[in-house]
């Protein structure tokens, strides 16, 4: 159950990184919940596909340098990651998006249930962030 979680979260990364939302979809619960880092909280694929259409939009990002743990049942799995990317699109209560690029520390944690992943709880450094692409 451990090395199925951990695979699980492995193939979420590779098609967030191949840009494949279809891909990434599918290993999804119906009612998957998504936490967004300093946001709120989205319930239900289609509330998530609409999410990675604004993402995707707004940010050229590639998660790297991945470390996936799991707990034992396979119930539980946290990834902790690089965040490479560009700012490409303006977003609401944010600067100015012109290209600009960013690295920072992220990490996400996730519930499973039936080898599928039913929650997403994403967390990094917002003021980093800011920081970096507003001294661009």
């Amino acid at each position: 159950m451990l090395a199925a979680a951990q695979e699980l979260v492995n193939r979420y990364f590779n098609a967030l990184n191949e840009r494949d939302s279809r891909a990434c979809l599918a290993l999804l619960s119906d009612d998957v919940i998504l936490d967004v880092n300093q946001g709120g909280r989205e319930q239900g694929r289609a509330a998530f596909a609409a999410y990675l259409e604004r993402s995707q939009r707004s940010y050229r990002e590639m998660a790297e340098d991945l470390v996936i743990m799991a707990e034992q049942k396979g119930r539980h799995a946290a990834c902790e990651y690089t965040l490479a990317g560009e700012y490409l699109l303006t977003e609401d209560g944010l600067p100015e998006a012109c290209g600009q690029p960013y690295r920072l520390s992220a990490g996400a944690f996730f519930e499973i249930r039936d080898g599928l992943i039913c929650r997403v709880s994403q967390h990094f450094n917002l003021p980093e962030w800011l920081a970096q692409v507003d001294d661009y």
